[in-house]
């Protein structure tokens, strides 16, 4: 019988599982990495880093989340826009920012009080492992500086697995934002 190999993303699960099996939840931390997966073999992002503890204060997390940087800008504020338009700026020369990414699947039931605990448990801008470990922010490797506060307060993108493995993002804010201009 031909034995059958197991997939990359099966692959990649398994070589993640958390070693502290006891604190963290293996299937949301299973999640999480099919996200991670998602966004760095599908979507090209860079330093992708998962996180189990808030970068506040150290405690866990609600569940894994993960962060990392786009290829493009995922978001642009309405205010930044019509400054873009007036000085004639094309979306595709700002540099991308960094993003929270939580991990849900489509089956789960969220509520705005789930949703706030994630946000307390978040910094408005994620950090890399470079800028914990008290090196110089930079918009990694590419020479151009990032602000810790950026326009609109927090987010993050909500990616939500479904039964089949496809992943919808949706852009989430910690609060109420002013409508784009299209």
């Amino acid at each position: 019988m031909t034995k059958i190999e197991p997939s990359a993303l099966t692959s990649f699960i398994e070589a993640s599982k958390p070693t502290d099996a006891l604190n963290v939840d293996v299937h949301q931390h299973a999640l999480a990495a099919q996200v991670f997966h998602n966004l760095q073999h599908q979507h090209d992002w860079s330093s992708l880093q998962l996180h189990t503890q808030s970068p506040i204060d150290n405690r866990p997390l609600p569940k894994p989340i993960v962060s990392g940087l786009p290829p493009h800008r995922i978001y642009v504020h309405p205010d930044e826009q019509i400054e873009m338009l007036k000085q004639k700026v094309q979306e595709k020369d700002i540099p991308a920012e960094r993003e929270w990414v939580l991990p849900t699947h489509l089956r789960e039931k969220w509520s705005l009080r789930k949703f706030a605990e994630v946000f307390d448990a978040l910094t408005e801008v994620p950090k890399t492992a470079f800028e914990d470990s008290g090196g110089k922010q930079q918009a990694d490797g590419i020479g151009l500086e990032q602000t810790m506060s950026r326009r609109g307060g927090k987010r993050l993108l909500l990616a939500t697995v479904g039964d089949d493995s496809t992943v919808v993002y949706y852009i989430v804010h910690d609060g109420i934002v002013k409508p784009r201009q299209n």
